[in-house]
């Protein structure tokens, strides 16, 4: 079972990164919307399940069955195809740093696909977990209320570098599964960083579109003012340092940046 070398994944995420700022703006905003549901599924099933354990006096457990359920988000959004906002802020960045594309082409892309993720996870939040009364008992109606006042109620920095930490991760998810053409391959590799993000209290944006709006349905006591500039503004910022700077900027530095420098002709010496 082969895999691509670093420096291949990264020639592959600028190829990627690429293709998607020139994407169409239907296509953009549909994949957008997808992604947003695939990510709420897994915060969904995340909630029932820890939620449902139980295990309030052992939180690590708690968080390891939160953290554990969760990835399947991420796998739906790789393996079956959709556009995450968190994912790109890796791609293309890439690819504007590699001058495959263009600042312009990237802003677009983050503006269209944030909408239609904020759309799809608003969508499972109130037709398929509000309308369902999925959370409306307890320990889940509790439970999923105490998430979204632990985040609002977050400072400013805390959330920004919660989120850094989370981005790193999830990015290094979606870079390690593009190294393998295998499906089991792709599994394990976004598994592990997902599972270790959730389980570490990192913060991810698109997750937050579910959990927040999920707990301010149930009636928790958070306003969406709150939910915006108290956790989604810093926690958004955050995810672009850490998956466009730690992620894609790096990786960029270390497997590209020499290759343009290489591609130039050489001068000729000047005569004296």
């Amino acid at each position: 079972m082969g895999f691509k070398a670093p420096k291949d994944i990264t020639e592959t995420a600028c190829s990627i990164g690429a293709v998607k700022t020139q994407m169409k703006t239907d296509k953009l905003l549909l994949l957008g919307f997808l992604a947003g549901a695939f990510i709420a599924f897994g915060a969904q099933l995340a909630v029932t399940a820890a939620g449902g354990t139980g295990w309030g006096n052992f939180p690590g457990l708690q968080k390891l069955v939160f953290g554990g359920v969760f990835p399947v988000g991420l796998m739906l959004v790789v393996i079956a195809g959709s556009e995450l906002f968190t994912g790109n802020c890796m791609f293309p960045t890439v690819s504007c740093l590699d001058k495959r594309a263009t600042w312009s082409g990237l802003s677009r892309n983050w503006i269209l696909v944030y909408i239609g993720n904020f759309a799809g996870s608003i969508f499972v939040a109130w037709f398929l977990s509000h309308e369902t009364n999925l959370f409306a008992a307890d320990p889940w109606h509790s439970y999923i209320g105490k998430i979204a006042t632990a985040k609002v109620g977050l400072d400013w920095d805390v959330a920004f570098w919660r989120a850094v930490g989370c981005n790193w991760l999830v990015c290094l998810a979606v870079w390690m599964a593009l190294s393998s053409e295998d499906i089991v391959g792709k599994i394990w590799a976004i598994w592990f960083p997902i599972m270790a993000f959730v389980c570490l209290g990192f913060e991810h944006s698109v997750a937050n579109m579910f959990f927040i709006p999920a707990g301010i349905f149930q009636g928790c006591g958070v306003g969406w003012w709150e939910f915006i500039w108290h956790n989604l503004i810093p926690v958004t910022l955050g995810n672009i340092v850490g998956g466009g700077v730690f992620v894609g900027g790096i990786y960029w530095w270390i497997y590209l940046k020499d290759n343009n420098k290489a591609a130039t002709p050489a001068q000729p010496a000047a005569k004296k």
